[in-house]
């Protein structure tokens, strides 16, 4: 399913689509390339905007959930796609341990780790789920909304605690669902045995998004040089700002100096394409964090000094209780998609270096210029069936099913080219990444 556009493809994104299928057996062998010379996340999703002007990545996430929201039509190539990144770091692997998040209580994130189970038992692995929190002392079960149970367990230490697992079970391979934002537990640390992925520094209790959009800068530098096209067209502007005490009401004039000189360099591009009609905007978002927690739309610096205490308090805490300090203002991309007049979204998902699938993440009563990632989201498949994988050439741009899934794919591996050259510059032990 394609969304209906609200605006005509027209114009330079029509010139892009045009641009990356005529492109195609360049842009692939510089992926190829690029991943002889870096090594992908194990897995990644990727939250895109198509703003009829542009389309970019706006949030990568190592940690993601929503397997479940996949079409099932895609099992078979996401099970294909697993059982290449297994074997990168543990070819002879016979078993793997699962963390989810710490306190699982959504039903919807519960068959997400329903989904990752069964895409893991049918690369030929045994799975078991093993459990951060404190809470679990023995195996536990966890009701699924289809009847079934999830039985989680505590994690120990092997006897000589250098390995992780759970009761008379030792994994090769420990597969983090859970993005460490309450900070790293001192149950994964000095693991030289095993494979940790992904690895620990890629967990909000050490990862910066502005390091991801500096790298991702870079990626699109690189792409529009390759395709010859401006790196704006697939790239948010971005600045950062930190000190930022929304409580205290601290480093709200750094914030607002940096909307402003954002929201001027935005103004810049939209002139430079003869956009008159379109209003520029930020997103204040925390330097660190998921889940759509923090996250605020701002049109006009003068906005930050009438924010009311609710709204203070909504920005200043994030998921697991993660105080916000460090801010990201990111050049807002609206999204001129929808789906039964609701906003969308584009959301791909890649294991290793493959795209493995996506949806549309719809939400009815959020506009084009906000965050959809929100409760009251829904989530509609894409088909990335394989049959429609590739690109239909002689399709005009901007008409065929394909060919759009297709453009959505290569955005969203800039992103995940991105994520791994930011694992590596921050990773805190290089020569075991």
């Amino acid at each position: 399913m394609v969304p209906h556009l609200a605006t005509a493809l027209n114009g330079p994104l029509l010139d892009l689509e045009k641009k990356i299928l005529e492109a195609t057996p360049a842009i692939e062998r510089w992926f190829r390339l690029e991943w002889q010379e870096h090594t992908p996340p194990f897995y990644c999703s990727v939250d895109l905007r198509n703003a009829g002007y542009k389309l970019a990545p706006v949030d990568t996430n190592l940690f993601p959930g929503g397997f479940n929201h996949l079409s099932t039509e895609m099992l078979p190539l996401i099970v294909q796609a697993a059982m290449a990144a297994i074997d990168k770091y543990c070819p002879d692997a016979r078993n793997l341990v699962l963390v989810p998040e710490t306190h699982p209580r959504s039903p919807s994130y519960l068959q997400n780790v329903q989904r990752l189970m069964q895409i893991f038992r049918q690369t030929g692995l045994n799975i078991r789920l093993g459990s951060l929190s404190p809470d679990v002392t023995q195996p536990t079960p966890l009701a699924l909304p289809d009847g079934n149970m999830l039985v989680v367990e505590p994690l120990v230490r092997s006897a000589n605690g250098r390995r992780v697992g759970v009761a008379d079970f030792d994994p090769c391979t420990i597969l983090l669902n859970n993005d460490l934002s309450a900070g790293i537990p001192s149950s994964l640390e000095n693991i030289h045995e095993q494979s940790l992925l992904p690895p620990l520094h890629a967990g909000w209790a050490v990862r910066r998004k502005s390091n991801h959009f500096k790298a991702l800068d870079e990626v699109a530098k690189k792409f529009g040089k390759l395709i010859e096209i401006d790196p704006w067209l697939v790239n948010p502007l971005h600045s950062k700002c930190g000190e930022v005490n929304f409580e205290e009401d601290t480093g709200m004039e750094c914030l607002a100096d940096n909307v402003t000189a954002l929201l001027s360099k935005i103004k810049k591009k939209y002139k430079e394409y003869g956009m008159k009609d379109q209003k520029p905007f930020v997103i204040v978002k925390p330097d660190a964090g998921t889940y759509g927690m923090g996250v605020m739309t701002v049109k006009d610096a003068s906005e930050l000094k009438d924010l009311t205490r609710k709204q203070r308090s909504k920005m200043s805490v994030v998921k697991d209780g993660m105080t916000v300090t460090d801010i990201v203002i990111q050049e807002g991309v609206p999204t001129f998609e929808s789906i039964n007049d609701a906003v969308a979204e584009p959301v791909v998902y890649m294991i290793d270096r493959y795209v493995v699938g996506g949806f549309y993440r719809v939400h009815a009563e959020r506009g084009v210029d906000q965050n959809l990632n929100a409760p009251g989201s829904e989530y509609v498949p894409l088909a990335f069936a394989q049959q429609h994988a590739m690109p239909d050439f002689a399709a005009k741009p901007g008409t065929a099913a394909p060919n759009r899934f297709y453009v959505y794919g290569v955005v969203a591996r800039l992103a995940l080219l991105a994520a791994s050259l930011e694992m590596e510059r921050t990773d805190p032990d290089p020569e075991i990444y």
